[in-house]
């Protein structure tokens, strides 16, 4: 019979390197001077001296962009890529990307695309001029998105696009493993790569701390300096004036890379945690919270998926408009990957000086799901321990009440905080209860919400966060919910009912051998069991 693999085996005798450090990054470019109607009137007759704010104004911006980027291809010799509808536009930038050998502008790629954009209406009137009333619209920007496609000393390969249309609104995309390496070459670190990450290194505490400086400066300088070559619709005299882009995140992946001894060891780690993790606190189906807080009215998925395609696995952990994934990389590494659509899912804002807050929560979520998943195969509970849950105790001079196993409230609290392991940053008394009262089937007031909360807080089973009224779990919190829902959800009950699902069929065959044997010696002792 082959070895069971625990999951806390492999991640304790078998990883070579364990890496954070942000992945994909996608910002938006906005100017901030230009997002209300009345802030286009006053660009147009304050900034630009225009005595009737038109459209015109904007039209002829647009046309002299145009211009600029077309001047801009001939003069460069920069190939200009029109993209259809369904074309996945880095597949065919990639052969350009890969030829360049030099920082430079190395395609241009223009779309039509949906866009929030200024539109006008004209009011005219009988004597005097027409006026103009300015309004945003979604339109479908007719061939004019521009994406400029860059090969950078610092980032590698990465983009720019930004719109023809007023107020010419961008996008900007970088790769902090692609920067990561380059500064970890600058630095003499000696390294193998992987796809978008890497496999080993020779001083991995060197290397971490290289991915841990890529921040807002390193990101605004990209910006900047690319900004400062290719064409734009705003002129120097404009950003003098205050109307020029700032950066703000719209998808920010930050991952943690697991890279094993051998391959092998990565498929045993994904077929341990597939078979043993994931129905933790989901008593009727496959949930689990990612979040802080959720409410009946909270928009979004709060799921966990397993996708398998072929011999590929991913685990998809959904929240909201945000994610993590996790998923083998190249065979032998682990990726756990939070990716952050909108970055006030995890309470933070989206100005790009925020980056370092939401790295930090996003890392926590990589953390805890794999505190999860350690927790899930790491839950006996020794015998002090146990006593201390599961029997009235004296905890800080104070009568503390029992948590004994098999009662419905106290297996209710343990699944829900088994749902609450995985949250980004802890838990609240109203949060708590919302789980424990999807997990019983009797009413649960705020006052026994508060009782229990106390109870697992003497007994050390919660902490409080300082200056906040949010709790996280202990290590011994972890066992103690971890072993009730466990025994109380996959072990007790099929070994309480072998003669029939949903016990396994093996486990039914062998309580059919044992309870034959014991016939046998019953019989051959002479006794017979009361019908």
């Amino acid at each position: 019979m082959a070895a069971v693999v625990n999951v806390n085996d492999l991640l304790n005798d078998h990883v070579v390197l364990d890496l954070e450090c942000l992945d994909r990054i996608y910002l938006n470019a906005y100017v901030p001077n230009l997002q209300t109607s009345g802030q286009v009137v006053v660009f147009m007759r304050d900034h630009q001296g225009m005595a009737i704010p038109s459209p015109a104004v904007m039209e002829k911006m647009g046309n002299r962009f145009r211009k600029a980027v077309d001047a801009f291809a001939e003069e460069h010799d920069i190939p200009v890529i029109h993209f259809k509808k369904g074309d996945r536009h880095i597949d065919i930038m990639t052969p350009s990307l890969e030829a360049a050998t030099e920082p430079a502008v190395v395609a241009i790629g223009v779309a039509q695309e949906f866009q929030s954009v200024f539109a006008a209406s004209r009011r005219d009137y009988d004597s005097g001029p027409p006026s103009f009333r300015f309004y945003k619209a979604d339109r479908r920007v007719s061939a004019y998105y521009y994406y400029f496609y860059v090969n950078d000393a610092d980032f590698g390969h990465g983009f720019i696009k930004i719109c023809a249309y007023f107020p010419y609104p961008g996008k900007v995309w970088v790769n902090g493993h692609e920067w990561a390496k380059r500064q970890a070459h600058r630095a003499g670190l000696d390294f193998r790569a992987l796809s978008n990450g890497f496999a080993s290194c020779n001083d991995p505490i060197r290397l971490q701390s290289t991915c841990d400086r890529l921040g807002p400066n390193q990101i605004s300088s990209f910006f900047e300096r690319w900004m400062g070559i290719v064409p734009t619709p705003l002129a120097p005299s404009d950003r003098a004036a205050g109307f020029w882009w700032e950066l703000s995140m719209r998808q920010v992946e930050v991952s943690r890379t697991i890279v094993f001894d051998a391959p092998r060891r990565a498929r045993a780690f994904f077929e341990a945690t597939v078979a043993d993790n994931l129905d933790i606190g989901r008593p009727d189906e496959i949930k689990l919270i990612f979040s802080r807080r959720i409410r009946s009215d909270t928009q979004g998925e709060f799921a966990t998926r397993v996708v398998t395609r072929g011999t590929e696995v991913t685990i998809n952990a959904y929240y909201k408009h945000s994610r993590i994934k996790q998923y083998l990389k190249e065979g032998r590494a682990l990726r756990i990957e939070t990716v952050v659509n909108s970055p006030t899912d995890l309470g933070v804002q989206r100005r790009l000086h925020n980056l370092a807050e939401l790295v930090e929560k996003a890392k926590g979520a990589n953390r805890r799901l794999l505190e999860l998943q350690r927790a899930g195969q790491g839950c006996a509970i020794e015998t002090t321990l146990w006593e201390r849950i599961s029997q009235p105790s004296r905890e800080e001079g104070q009568r503390t009440g029992a948590l004994r196993f098999g009662d419905q409230r106290a297996m209710a609290l343990a699944g829900a905080l088994c749902v609450a392991l995985n949250t980004v940053v802890g838990f609240t008394n109203k949060s708590l209860r919302a789980l424990v009262s999807q997990l019983l089937d009797n009413p649960y007031s705020a006052a026994q919400m508060t009782y229990d909360l106390r109870r697992l807080r003497l007994k050390g089973l919660v902490i409080r966060l300082p200056h906040t009224n949010r709790y996280t779990l202990s290590e011994s919190g972890i066992r103690f919910a971890v072993t009730y829902t466990k025994l109380g959800r996959r072990i007790l009950p099929p070994l309480l009912a072998v003669d029939h699902p949903p016990a396994p069929t093996e486990l039914r065959q062998a309580f059919r051998v044992i309870d034959s044997h014991i016939e046998d010696y019953l019989e051959h002792a002479r006794l017979r069991l009361a019908a």
